[in-house]
């Protein structure tokens, strides 16, 4: 199958779900624990940052795995800033640094499991970051 379809749609698609969900005026309703929003932004942001990585590593497959997961991390980064600022002019919903910094972590929390899963994919033995490819 083509590249497009099945590296860069999904990314494309889930990337245009946060934005849907960001352009709601009302969030829907979270349960009353604190941080239950900045959970659901780091869980988000990790997904995003395993479909982008995913979508890097088949457009650029000599890039070493430092490299895919500082442009994986800064991509995923900056689409959460531009999120934070599409929010500030959603009726009912803000713009939180905090939002943010939870999109952050996710994007590396996705960004390090998206790495780990293809160092351990890439040789049978114990796993190594000078061996690398893609998981799926």
């Amino acid at each position: 199958m083509h590249p497009l379809l099945t590296h860069w749609l999904p990314l494309g698609l889930y990337a245009a779900g946060i934005f849907f969900a960001s352009s709601l005026p009302k969030p829907p309703p979270l349960p009353s624990v604190a941080g239950a929003d900045k959970v659901l932004h780091f869980a988000a942001y990790a997904g995003l940052a395993v479909l982008c990585a995913r979508a890097f590593r088949r457009r650029w497959p000599g890039l070493s795995p430092w490299g895919l997961g500082n442009l994986s991390l800064l991509a995923v980064a900056l689409y959460g800033l531009t999120d934070e600022f599409h929010q500030a002019f959603v009726p009912g919903r803000t713009a939180d640094p905090w939002d943010w910094l939870a999109d952050i972590l996710g994007a590396a929390a996705g960004t390090l499991a998206y790495l780990l899963a293809a160092r351990r994919r890439s040789r049978p033995g114990p796993p190594r970051l000078d061996r690398f490819s893609d998981p799926d």
